[in-house]
């Protein structure tokens, strides 16, 4: 991934990405599933799989070994096997997409399940599934929800991943501020970046250290924050979960804190595209939400101090749930459906492949394999495995299916125009509006 981080991600246009993915897909379709190679004794003559990922160079030697092993077990196949940055893997995957279909086995950002799913670029799971051809008994109920578009299911989840803090716990003790447990509020929050700020501490160039980045364009924080009051994102495929008053108190709140000095400078927090150039990596903050699985990165960057603290709540109740780190689809142009399945259930519920991948991709989805890679972990990865026990013992809503397509492009919005609230061009409810009517004009059939 970059993994799941706070700012924006790079995406492609979603219409553009949809009306080419139809045009190079919809025929290939129909001769999918009638074209599923046939295999004598389980084993395949003369199949070649492609195979597309994105991750770094530890994600990528993993997976290389995890796919040599799979093709020594099924004689005949071959796997040809991409890697890219985070980036550039979404770009890749829409023009391939254009040019006549997506990999065989893909890795998928949760944010593009509903897209490519729409534009069928991707064939549905439901009959491998039935027919055992991939296993998913050992996989949460509600947690597979998040592969499905139009209650049908395109893509199972690869990691389970959750969101949290990352905080200095050094400061915070010098703050007189507690360890964060799984029911502090937003406000316990709030206060504890003001007593930061009001330290004193000062950065290596010279400025006061805040108590966190502002988190205002963040769509992932606003999700939390919504959820932790009952609310949500989406409330279908077309239709936004959320009001103008919704955001509007969102970003009043981020609003507050930053004019209070509380939270990092415009300047820094829109220079946040990764862990080195956030306010926290930059010693400007003492802490920053973040995902689990790029949590480690701060750890190795800070020291040993750093540690990871739940999500606020709302009086109680958590709007943190467990989302996919990315998920593993077949595209619906492939010749080789069944092999192509084979190849997702052996990275998802082979032991041996389990061992080879660990932690690579955050949480096993297989519950058993996730027990084995937990007694592995040490350091920062042992303690995100260890919170999210933590938060599944405190109990959290389930989670959403995939966001609509018109979701790429909100986010990127969503985070564009909170910065005219960042630098006094509008006003917390002008901003609300702007983006509700953007964001309605994107979801629009």
């Amino acid at each position: 991934m970059p993994e799941p981080r706070s700012g924006p991600r790079p995406s492609p246009g979603r219409r553009a990405v949809l009306t080419a993915a139809a045009a190079g897909v919809g025929a290939a379709l129909t001769g999918t599933l009638s074209g599923c190679s046939t295999a004598s004794g389980g084993t395949s003559r003369g199949v070649t799989l492609r195979f597309s990922w994105w991750g770094n160079d530890d994600r990528a030697a993993r997976t290389e070994k995890a796919v040599r092993l799979f093709e020594k077990e099924h004689p005949g196949v071959t796997v040809r096997t991409s890697n890219g940055e985070f980036g550039a893997y979404l770009q890749k995957l829409a023009t391939q997409a254009a040019g006549g279909g997506v990999p065989d086995v893909v890795q998928l950002d949760y944010r593009q399940v509903s897209q490519y799913a729409g534009g069928d670029a991707l064939l549905p799971l439901g009959d491998a599934i039935k027919q055992g051809t991939v296993d998913t008994s050992d996989m949460d109920r509600d947690f597979l929800r998040t592969g499905t578009y139009e209650g049908e299911q395109y893509a199972l989840p690869m990691g389970r991943g959750i969101t949290g803090f990352a905080y200095d716990s050094a400061i915070f003790e010098k703050a007189g501020i507690d360890t964060p447990r799984p029911g502090w509020t937003w406000q316990e929050w709030a206060e504890a970046n003001h007593r930061i700020t009001a330290l004193g501490l000062k950065s290596p160039d010279g400025r006061r250290v805040r108590g966190a980045n502002d988190g205002g364009g963040n769509e992932d924080i606003f999700e939390d924050w919504l959820r932790s009051r009952g609310g949500k994102l989406y409330a279908s495929q077309t239709e936004l979960g959320f009001s103008e008053d919704d955001l509007a108190a969102f970003w009043t709140f981020c609003d507050r804190l930053r004019r209070a000095g509380a939270v990092a400078e415009p300047k820094d927090s829109v220079q946040a595209t990764n862990t080195e150039m956030s306010p926290m990596g930059r010693h400007l903050a003492a802490s920053d939400f973040t995902w689990d699985a790029p949590f480690p990165g701060y750890v190795d960057l800070l020291g040993e101090q750093v540690h990871y603290a739940p999500v606020p709540t709302t009086d109680g109740r958590q709007g943190a749930y467990f989302k996919p780190s990315m998920l593993i689809g077949i595209g619906a142009h492939t010749r080789h459906p069944k092999e192509a399945a084979q190849l997702v259930d052996f990275l998802l519920n082979d032991r041996r492949a389990g061992d080879i991948l660990g932690f690579s991709r955050s949480t096993p989805p297989n519950r058993t394999i996730a027990d084995r890679v937990g007694r592995t972990l040490k350091g920062a990865e042992l303690e995100i495995f260890r919170y999210a026990r933590t938060m599944e013992a405190y109990g959290l809503d389930a989670p959403p299916t995939a966001p609509p397509p018109g979701d790429l492009a909100i986010q990127p919005t969503f985070n564009r125009v909170y910065q005219r609230v960042m630098y006094g061009k509008a006003t917390p409810r002008q901003a609300a509006r702007e983006l509700v009517d953007e964001a309605e004009k994107e979801l629009r059939p």
